[in-house]
């Protein structure tokens, strides 16, 4: 018992089996008095290339969440640590893969863009859109039920029916429109959340 008290007494819950965390920066830029998001778009020679998302990536061993966004963002855009204000984490998302991905939300000074260096090999451009453009301009969310299918699963084994009501796959998948880029997936979720939560608190950005 002193092993078992030892162990779960000191550790931080996470998700069962998992296989890896992520970290973004959701890079908060204020620009003609007015406030608004900076995006990236994927090099074409790397994964998902062409897509938009915010700068990040893999957590490395022994770094925080914040870190590891701060780092990929320097990395991907040139961007020192010292030109970033954390304002906090937002809600973290579960990844297909037994992966979790932690925004992190950031306010750029106004030497970051001027500094900004995006690297070639992972960055093919970068724009900003205002937030008061993303309130007034929702995401259509696309919604997919997938049924539970188990090829060969011992249901009699286990003592259940054919007709078990196994709860199906859910999966929103939101989607903005008329931007320079198709803003859609993770990164279009962690947008709308934002928007979302802001209007909740009436934030006046």
């Amino acid at each position: 018992m002193d092993t078992l008290r030892e162990y779960f007494g000191h550790r931080t819950p996470t998700l069962q089996q998992l296989q890896g965390e992520s970290a973004v920066l959701v890079p908060l830029v204020e620009k003609d008095g007015a406030w608004h998001l900076l995006y990236e778009v994927r090099s074409s020679t790397i994964r998902q290339g062409g897509e938009v998302c915010f700068p990040g990536g893999h957590r490395e061993a022994g770094e925080t969440i914040v870190e590891c966004a701060l780092r990929e963002t320097r990395e991907e855009l040139g961007i020192d640590p010292a030109h970033v204000e954390v304002l906090g984490q937002l809600d973290y998302l579960y990844i297909r893969g037994d992966r979790l991905l932690y925004p992190v939300l950031g306010r750029l000074d106004n030497a970051a863009l001027t500094e900004m260096r995006p690297s070639c090999a992972e960055v093919a451009d970068t724009f900003l859109v205002p937030l008061a453009w993303l309130r007034d301009n929702p995401p259509a969310v696309y919604r997919n039920v997938q049924p539970m299918e188990l090829p060969g699963f011992p249901a009699e084994e286990v003592g259940i029916g054919p007709d078990y009501p196994w709860r199906p796959h859910y999966t929103e998948v939101p989607v903005y429109r008329g931007l320079p880029y198709p803003l859609w997936g993770l990164t279009a979720r962690i947008t709308w959340w934002l928007m979302e939560t802001l209007k909740q608190h009436r934030a006046a950005l």
